[in-house]
This record gives structure tokens, sequence and C-alpha cells, in this order.
């Protein structure tokens, strides 16, 4: 029973797209990892012993601006992205990458999302080690706060989602049709007022995921794909990996267009794609007609 039980899980995720996953696991890490150790805790206090056990856990997850202690454990550059101290902290997070995440799988598919999500999680582990380490006012202070949670991520696809599409509306309870320009602003605004705060230099790790995803999308609507590289590692795992669950038959495909025509076709679905994007930009998407929102659609996915 627990065996089928299992393979029905793995089959599910099979199905499931990159924002349903990467959902899952941010959910599965908080519910495995985190409640049990804050359930020990609580456990344990009731009769005298007050070790930390969630401090320990976040000593091998959290990343630690700390050089001499990143340098031991290196995994926490990608692990800290992944975990979240206590409820309001990934439900905040995860409504938001939900919201956000939809949309931008929807215009631009499952890679870049993902590629979105772990580069801006990365650009904003290296924002935070280095306002850390340059600024007086952190490596002066002696101590080294390890940073956890998915907000760097999840402000880069917010940022890069309005970059994209600065027009489009969501309707937000008590306010109304908002455009994603002024909701993505709102939340930079938030990181930039927050520095303040008890946790500030957590701040600099936000706005660093926030300035990779409009860098990114910036880039991308003039052509280059800053991400193509992570894309073409991430290919190769995954043909790495899953080499093992497919067939050994050998299948060739032929190319019946020459390199010349091909590179033209790609062209030209391109500058399609980005017609479309500035038409959703000034008019919003629902000024698109049926052929257009279906070409969006069907290239969204081979993407």
């Amino acid at each position: 029973m627990a065996s089928s039980f299992i393979n029905d899980i793995k089959h599910n995720l099979r199905q499931s797209n990159t924002l349903q996953k990467l959902l899952v696991v941010n959910i599965c890490v908080f519910l495995v990892i985190v409640i049990p150790a804050q359930f020990i805790n609580s456990f344990r206090s009731f009769n005298g012993n007050n070790a930390n056990y969630l401090n320990w856990i976040n000593e091998w997850f959290a990343m630690s601006p700390a050089f001499g202690i990143f340098i031991t454990r290196p995994w926490t550059i990608l692990t800290y992205m992944f975990m979240h101290e206590g409820l309001s902290h990934i439900i905040s997070n995860m409504l938001i990458f939900y919201w956000m995440g939809r949309i931008l799988q929807e215009y631009l598919g499952s890679k870049k999302l993902f590629s979105t999500y772990i580069l801006g999680g990365l650009s904003g582990a290296i924002v935070f080690f280095l306002a850390y380490n340059i600024f007086p006012l952190f490596s002066g202070s002696g101590v080294y706060v390890p940073m956890l949670g998915a907000s760097a991520s999840v402000l880069a696809i917010t940022v890069a989602t309005a970059t994209l599409l600065p027009e489009y509306r969501i309707n937000l309870i008590l306010i109304g049709e908002v455009p994603l320009k002024y909701i993505a602003g709102f939340l930079v605004l938030l990181d930039l007022i927050s520095f303040g705060s008890q946790d500030h230099v957590a701040h600099f790790a936000h706005l660093g995921g926030a300035l990779f995803g409009f860098v990114y999308v910036r880039r991308l609507k003039k052509g280059t794909d800053l991400a193509g590289w992570f894309n073409r590692i991430m290919d190769k795992l995954a043909m790495l990996f899953g080499s093992t669950s497919r067939s050994t038959m050998k299948v060739k495909y032929r190319r019946t267009a020459d390199d010349d025509s091909y590179l033209q076709g790609k062209k030209a679905k391109q500058e399609r794609i980005d017609e479309i994007l500035d038409k959703i930009g000034k008019s919003g998407y629902g000024s698109l007609n049926n052929e257009e929102k279906d070409f969006l659609f069907r290239n969204s996915r081979e993407s």
C-alpha cells in the first residue's frame, strides 16, 4: 500500500507543471522539516530542555553570510530558497508566487519560470553575501545571521512578470483592478523602507532578486536570454537522469528545411511574440484576438 501511495505521488508530480512542482517542494520542506523541528522544540521545552533543533536545521540549510561557514556548506546557496521559518512566512511567499508564477508561466513557459526562480534566488544570495561583508554596519558587528526563504525568488518572478506585462491587471479584494507594475513597485518599495527593521540585511537579497527579474526580461525583450546557459544545463541533467527510464530505441529526426530557413522561421516567430507582448503591454490582455491568444499559448508551451 505504501509503495502504491508513493507511486501515485510520483505520477502526479510528473503530470504537474513547473509552478506546481516548485509549490510542492516548498510546502513539503516546510511540513517535513520545519514543522517537526518546531514540534520537538515545544515538546522538549516542557521537560526543561532548551535545545533549539530548528536553529540546528537552519545552520545546515539556511545561507550564512560568514565566508568561513558558507565555504563549508556551499549547498545552502540553493537550499535557503526553499526554507521558511514560520507559517505566515511560507503562506505569504507561496500566495504571491502562485499568482505571479501562473502569469509568467503562461506567457514565457515553464523553463523561464524555473530559471527565474533559481537565478533570482541566486542573485539575491550574492547581493546578501556582498552587503553583509562590505558594509561596515554589518561586517563590523561580527554577528552573522543566516538567511532563509523564497522571497528573493518570488520578488524576481513578480518584477519579471510586471516588466513583461506592466499593464496586466489583477483584481485585488477591496481595491479593484491594479496593474502589475504598481503591485511590483509597491513590494519593492516595502523592501526599500524596511532597511531599518531587524532583518534589514535580508531586504538586500529581495532587491537582488528583483533586479535580476527586471534585467532578465528587459534583455529577453531585446532577444538575449540571460538564462540560456542555465536552461541548457538543466536540459542535459534531465537527459542524463531520465535516460534510464526511456526506451533504448534510437530515433533519428531530420530537419526538412535548411539551416537558413529554420533560423528565419525562428526569428519570425520571436518577432511575432514580441509584437503580441507589446500589444498586451499597451492595451492589456483583453485586446488580443483569438488567433493571437492561441499563438501565444502554443509557443509558451514550447519554450
